[in-house]
C-alpha cells in the first residue's frame, strides 16, 4: 500500500529551483534513505512533504488525495507525519514527558492520562523513560533527539520523517540515535530518512534515492544505489563519502 506518492513535484525559492520534477513514493512499513550532497534538495523535499514549505508545483497524494487541493484541510494532514528535525525542536520549558503529551492532547484530543500512557510506551522504546521530568537543557544532544523520536512517534503517525537526525549530534551519540531507529525500521514503521549515514542506509534501507541538483538521479535497493551504482553522478558522490 502506498503512503505517499509524489508526482512532478518542483519547488523554487525566488529564480532557484531546488526540486526539479521529483517523482517517487513511499510503500507502508518500507524504509527509505535519501542521499546526496548539501544542497542537493532532499531536505527541501522532505518539508514540502509535511507543507512546512509550499510546492511550487506538482501533487502529493495521501489516502488518494492531492493535499495541495484548496479544500485539504493541511493541519489534519500534518497529524499524520511524524518529523523529527536536525535541531530537535522541543520545547525548552517543558520536561520530558510533557514535550511527549502536549501534541497529543492538543491536536489528537487525548486524555491526559491516555497522552502520557501513550508517551511513556515510546520514551521506553528510545530508552528515555528515566528522564521523564528531566528538562531540554538537562540532556545531552542524542538525548534529546530520542526524545524528539518518542515525541513524534507519540503522535502515532502514518510515516516517521527524518530530517538528517544526526547531523547536530557529537560522532558518540550518532550510535544511540541510530540505533533507536535501527529498532523503529525492525519494528516496520513506514520511515522517509534524510541521512549523511552510507552505512546506516545500506544496512536498514529497503531503497536508497540519491538526489543531486533537485532532480532524483538513481534510486533503488541499498546493493544496487550503493554498492554497484549506475549513473557516474552517484558513483562521484559515493567516492567522496565513502572514503
Amino acid at each position: 500500500m502506498t503512503v505517499i506518492k509524489i508526482e512532478h513535484l518542483s519547488k523554487s525559492f525566488g529564480r532557484n529551483q531546488v526540486l526539479k520534477d521529483v517523482n517517487f513514493q513511499v510503500e507502508k512499513g518500507e524504509v527509505v534513505c535519501l542521499i546526496g550532497s548539501s544542497g542537493s534538495g532532499k531536505s527541501t523535499l522532505l518539508r514540502c512533504i509535511n507543507l512546512l514549505e509550499t510546492p511550487s508545483g506538482g501533487q502529493i497524494i495521501y489516502k488518494g488525495e492531492n493535499i495541495l487541493d484548496e479544500k485539504h484541510n493541511i493541519q489534519e494532514y500534518r497529524t499524520h507525519l511524524g518529523m523529527v528535525f536536525q535541531q530537535f525542536n522541543l520545547f525548552n520549558n517543558h520536561n520530558v514527558l510533557k514535550n511527549c503529551t502536549v501534541g497529543q492532547m492538543k491536536v489528537l484530543k487525548r486524555s491526559k492520562v491516555e497522552a502520557e500512557e501513550v508517551a511513556l510506551k515510546y520514551l521506553q522504546i528510545v530508552g528515555m523513560d528515566q528522564y521523564v521530568n528531566a528538562k531540554p537543557r538537562q540532556l545531552s544532544g542524542g538525548q534529546k533527539q530520542r526524545v524528539a523520536i518518542a515525541r513524534a512517534l507519540s503522535m502515532s503517525p502514518d510515516v516517521m520523517l527524518f530530517d538528517e537526525p544526526t547531523s547536530a549530534l557529537d560522532p558518540e551519540m550518532v550510535g544511540e540515535v541510530l540505533k533507536v531507529m535501527r529498532q523503529l525500521a525492525d519494528a516496520g514503521n513506514t520511515m522517509l530518512i534524510v541521512t549523511h549515514e552510507m552505512e546506516f542506509a545500506k544496512e536498514v534501507a529497503d531503497r536508497v534515492v540519491f538526489m543531486d541538483k533537485g532532480v532524483i538521479v538513481e534510486e533503488g535497493p541499498p546493493s544496487q544505489v550503493l554498492v554497484n551504482p549506475q549513473h557516474e553522478r552517484t558513483q562521484e558522490f559515493l567516492k567522496r563519502t565513502l572514503k
